[in-house]
């Protein structure tokens, strides 16, 4: 067995830290840190994936009041222990080009485009960990059949934990964070048929 990378090593007996991400510069692309792990996206993302953030990202910008930005692939940090990175969030935050992570208190909104490599994490570990952080939306949206259909939550802050607010197929249309509507069926051409 090949022996690990000096980088790969955690700098304490705890784990890692929120701000040791940002001294990684070995590590791939998208990691993230969950329970003071890190968390390595390493298979390939799919085309459909890809192009869903990309249009989904200037959707959204486009449709953004003046005052919100929209990022993609940022980490926010949660607490000392958790920096999960989004495929985009809804901040703010005024843009900062030296910016590595965003604050929960500044986003909005958390949207993961679900691939099968971190579906529990998406579906369970960062709805509860973003609902525990005060985060006010999250977004799941999975791939059914090629059609993008969005799993939406609303923050209970009472509670600090989310509440289903609908299940959309293809469209979607909401009042908050602010007025947003898309048609994410037209983002992604559908799969041809066999013939």
């Amino acid at each position: 067995m090949t022996a690990l990378p000096d980088w790969m090593r955690p700098p304490r007996a705890e784990g890692w830290f929120a701000e040791d991400l940002d001294r990684l510069p070995e590590a791939p692309r998208r990691t993230e840190l969950i329970d003071g792990a890190l968390v390595f996206m390493m298979s390939p993302l799919r085309s459909w994936h890809g192009r869903l953030v990309t249009a989904l990202t200037v959707a959204l910008a486009e449709q953004a009041p003046a005052g919100v930005e929209v990022e993609r692939e940022m980490t926010i940090r949660l607490d000392q222990r958790n920096r999960p990175e989004p495929d985009l969030l809804v901040t703010t935050a005024p843009y900062d080009p030296d910016r590595t992570w965003f604050d929960p208190a500044d986003v909005q909104l958390v949207v993961e485009v679900v691939p099968p490599e971190s579906a529990h994490r998406d579906r369970t570990v960062k709805l509860r960990k973003y609902a525990e952080a005060g985060i006010d939306h999250y977004w799941c949206i999975e791939d059914e059949g090629g059609t993008p259909v969005t799993h939406v939550y609303e923050l209970d802050a009472p509670t600090r934990r989310y509440a289903p607010a609908g299940i959309f197929r293809g469209t979607v249309k909401r009042p908050v964070p602010f007025d947003i509507s898309l048609d994410l069926g037209a983002f992604v051409p559908h799969r041809a048929e066999a013939d």
